[in-house]
């Protein structure tokens, strides 16, 4: 079985019983998110807490 079919089984087994297609699909969103973002951490993609600050001073104009 496929890490991700693995991944979306182990979601829709922690999910109540009743829970909604919408429950489900902003579930898997929020689950997709995660994933990319750390997938992007690891391959150096993110920003400094200073860098993040010095480019909203810019756009904020502070």
């Amino acid at each position: 079985m496929s890490p991700a079919k693995q991944q979306v089984i182990s979601l829709l087994d922690s999910l109540p019983d009743d829970c909604s297609l919408d429950d489900i699909q902003y579930h898997l969103y929020v689950l997709t998110k995660v994933k990319n973002s750390e997938e992007r951490i690891k391959a150096g993609g993110s920003l400094s807490q200073e860098d993040v600050k010095q480019r909203l001073s810019k756009w904020l104009g502070r």
